[in-house]
C-alpha cells in the first residue's frame, strides 16, 4: 500500500460539460469512465469538481454517486466572474501540493490551455500530472506538458456518438446519436438475460453464463432485503393501483418514485464479474511495465466498486475465483513474487480480423440476425476482455460497420425496432 500513488482530482466541469456536449453528438458527460481509468493507476483520496452548479443542476447527482466535492462558483454576481471558477482550482492545487506531501499525483480534468503553468508548476514541485479533456476541445499545448494525458472520448466506456453522415435517419431518432451518461452500462442494464442466453457449444460461453448467473443471484437478495421502507411501499402501489380516479398524472408520480430510488441505491456496474475482471487486468496491463499480481488486481477492483467480495459469487478466497476463471480461459495465472499472489495476465486477444469472426460467430449463434444494442454484451460472455476500443475503434458501431466493410456480418436499420440490425 505505500508504494500506490495518491491521485487527486480536479474538475473543471464547464469544460468537459460544454467539450462533450458539443463535439461529441450532444452526449452528456459522465465521470465513472474517468474513475475507471484513475482506479487503475493509483488511490484516488480527493476529488473535486469546480463550476457554476446552476448551469449544471441535473449532473449533480451523477458526480455526488462518485464521491466528488462541488465546489460552488456562482457566475450570476452583476459583474464578469468569467475566471472564477478557475482561479479557485488553481489555489487549491497549489495549497495541496504544499500542505499535502503524501499526494504524488494531480489529475487536472480540463482541455483549457489556462492550466499549463499549473501544470508546470507541479512538476516543478515533483508532482505527477495526469490531464483528461474531451478531444477536440483540448488546446494542443496541455497535452505535451502533462506526465500523462487521457481523452475522455477514448477512455472505455464512453461510446461516441457515430458521425457517419450515410447512416440512415431514423422517425424517433437513432440510439446512437442519443445523449447518454453512461452508455455502456445502460446498455448492460437494458439488455434482457433471456436474449443473452443464445445456444452455443462453446465452453467458454457457457462459464460466462454460469458467472453471470451467480451474479444475478448474489444480487437478487439485496434488492429483497432493501432496508428502506418508502421504496417498497411506493413500488406496491405501482403494482396496486386504486380504482378511483385520481387527480395527479400516473406516469409523473412513477418516474418521481424512479428518480427517489434511484438517489438512495449508489450506482454499480451491471456487467458480469468476469467482464469486469478482464476489463480491469487489460488497464492495468496498459498502464503498468510490469506484470499485475492478483492482490494488485483485487485492490483495483475495490476501487472500482468498494463492496466486490470473492465469497458473493461462491469463492471463498480471491485466489480461488482466479483459478476458476482461469480453468476456463479467461484468465492466465503464473507463479508470482510470493506464494499465493500469482502473476494474472490475459490470454492473446487477436486482431481485428479475429475480432470479425468473433461477432460473425455471435450473430450466427443468435439465430443469424441481432439488434446491435445489448450484441456488445453477448460478445463479451464469449470473450470477457473484448474492448473495439483496443482495437482502434471509437464506438461499437464503428466497429461493426467494420466488420460490415470486411465482409464479416451485414448492418442494416430496422424502424421497427428503432435499431440496427446484424445479421451474419
Amino acid at each position: 500500500m505505500d508504494l500506490e500513488e495518491r491521485l487527486a482530482v480536479f474538475i473543471d466541469y464547464e469544460n468537459l460539460a460544454l467539450g462533450a456536449r458539443e463535439h461529441l453528438g450532444g452526449m452528456q458527460f459522465d465521470f465513472g469512465p474517468i474513475a475507471d481509468a484513475l482506479a487503475v493507476r493509483g488511490r484516488v483520496v480527493a476529488r473535486r469538481a469546480y463550476a457554476d452548479w446552476s448551469y449544471f443542476d441535473e449532473d449533480r447527482r451523477m458526480l455526488t454517486r462518485h464521491q466528488v466535492e462541488l465546489i460552488e462558483m456562482t457566475q450570476r454576481m452583476g459583474a464578469s466572474r468569467k475566471n472564477a471558477a478557475d482561479i479557485k482550482m488553481v489555489v487549491d492545487a497549489i495549497e495541496m501540493a504544499f500542505e499535502r506531501d503524501y499526494i504524488s499525483t494531480f489529475v487536472m480534468c480540463t482541455g483549457d490551455s489556462d492550466f499549463s503553468p499549473l501544470v508546470h508548476k507541479l512538476r516543478e514541485l515533483n508532482k505527477r500530472v495526469i490531464g483528461v479533456g474531451v478531444e477536440k476541445s483540448t488546446s494542443r499545448l496541455l497535452p505535451a506538458a502533462c506526465d500523462e494525458f487521457l481523452f475522455y472520448d477514448r477512455l472505455e466506456g464512453v461510446e461516441v456518438p457515430d458521425e457517419d453522415q450515410g447512416a440512415p435517419a431514423p422517425k424517433r431518432g437513432s440510439r446512437s446519436r442519443r445523449p447518454a451518461a453512461a452508455p455502456d452500462r445502460a446498455a448492460a442494464a437494458s439488455a434482457p438475460a433471456t436474449t443473452q442466453k443464445a445456444p452455443t457449444t462453446s465452453r467458454r460461453a457457457k462459464a460466462a453464463e454460469a458467472v453471470a448467473e451467480a451474479v444475478a443471484e448474489a444480487s437478487t437478495p439485496d434488492v429483497v432485503a432493501e432496508p428502506e421502507a418508502k421504496p417498497a411501499t411506493r413500488r406496491r402501489k405501482k403494482a396496486d393501483p386504486a380504482p378511483a380516479p385520481v387527480e395527479v398524472a400516473p406516469e409523473a408520480e412513477v418516474e418521481n418514485d424512479v428518480s427517489e430510488h434511484e438517489e438512495e441505491v449508489p450506482a454499480s456496474s451491471d456487467a458480469p464479474m468476469e467482464v469486469r475482471v478482464a476489463q480491469t487486468l487489460a488497464d492495468l496491463q496498459s498502464s503498468t511495465s510490469g506484470a499485475v499480481t492478483a492482490s494488485a488486481l483485487k485492490r483495483t477492483l475495490l476501487r472500482k466498486d468498494p463492496t466486490f467480495s470473492e465469497s458473493d459469487y461462491g469463492f471463498r478466497t480471491f485466489g480461488e475465483f482466479l483459478r476458476f476463471l482461469a480453468d476456463r480461459g479467461f484468465v492466465e495465472l503464473a507463479a508470482g513474487p510470493s506464494t499465493g499472489d500469482p502473476e494474472v495476465s490475459l490470454p492473446e486477444q487477436g486482431d481485428t480480423d479475429a475480432a470479425f469472426v468473433l461477432l460473425r460467430d455471435v450473430v450466427r449463434e443468435s439465430s443469424g440476425s441481432a439488434a446491435l444494442s445489448g450484441l456488445k454484451n453477448a460478445v463479451r460472455k464469449k470473450r470477457p476482455d473484448f474492448s473495439e476500443k483496443a482495437l482502434g475503434f471509437r464506438g461499437f458501431l464503428q466497429f461493426a460497420k467494420a466488420a460490415e466493410a470486411a465482409g464479416a456480418v451485414s448492418l442494416a436499420w430496422d424502424d421497427d425496432a428503432d435499431d440496427y440490425l446484424v445479421t451474419a
